[in-house]
Formats: C-alpha cells, sequence, structure tokens
C-alpha cells in the first residue's frame, strides 16, 4: 500500500528514554498538556525522516539537558488509548548518560532523579513501561 493513497489515520510515532542508575530513574515533570504538571520519561515525537534511535537521543537531551547513548529496545507500546491526543506507538530504548548535568528544558517544567521504589503518580501509560522493566 502507498502511503501516498493511504486516506486513513495512521498512529504517530514517540520514544521514550529509560535511563537508570544506581537504582534510580529519570522522570520530567511535563510543562504542557496531555498531562500536564505529571512525571514522565522523558521522550516525544520522532521528526518525519529521523530514525528512531537518534529520536530519543535528541529527546533526551532536549528534556533533561544529559548526553544520553541508546542501547537495548525494551519495548514497543501502542495501546490505542495510551495517549488523550490520539493513537501513538512509542519505542522505549534503555539509555545510558553519557555526560551533564540533570536539568529540565525545553517542553519540561523539571527533571529530577527518582528511586524505582519510591516513583510518583505518571503521565501516559509510563508506570506499565517501568514495571515491565523491573
Amino acid at each position: 500500500m502507498s502511503l501516498k493513497k493511504y486516506s486513513g489515520e495512521i498512529p504517530l510515532l514517540t520514544v521514550d528514554a529509560v535511563i537508570l542508575e544506581d537504582n534510580r530513574i529519570v522522570l520530567v515533570r511535563r510543562r504542557n498538556p496531555p498531562f500536564k504538571g505529571m512525571w514522565a520519561l522523558p521522550g516525544g515525537f520522532v521528526d518525519y525522516g529521523e530514525r528512531v534511535e537518534d529520536a530519543v537521543e535528541r529527546e533526551a537531551k532536549e528534556e533533561t539537558s544529559l548526553v544520553v547513548e541508546h542501547g537495548k529496545l525494551l519495548g514497543v507500546y501502542s495501546k490505542q488509548d495510551r495517549d488523550p491526543r490520539g493513537h501513538t506507538v512509542s519505542v522505549v530504548f534503555a539509555c545510558r548518560r553519557v555526560s551533564g548535568k540533570l536539568k529540565a528544558s525545553s517542553d519540561a517544567a523539571e527533571a529530577g532523579w527518582f528511586p524505582l521504589d519510591d516513583l510518583p503518580e505518571l503521565a501516559f501509560d509510563h508506570k506499565r513501561i517501568i514495571d515491565d522493566i523491573i
């Protein structure tokens, strides 16, 4: 099927970064709707023509100021109602911090390290993603 001929709706592609160190995970407080003010994994939409591996590294840096290197693919999450804006499919990667100091930027209001056994309420399906990992 040619995309040019396809007239139906298609899911949007996103990425999420799981940045773990010393039994802690990086989360960002969302600055914008949906879930404004809630904590989430760093991530966002993949740009047209961008590889998902590059997108997860870009999104992590944009939201946390950390330079990360993507690692293992942890999963693909595609439940139709995972995002109230519409159907999204997220590719989730383990990421390793290469450099930088954790500081919120871009559309993140705050960024922090959280112990895996003491997480705040999370946006989207990010609790499920973290539960699947641990």
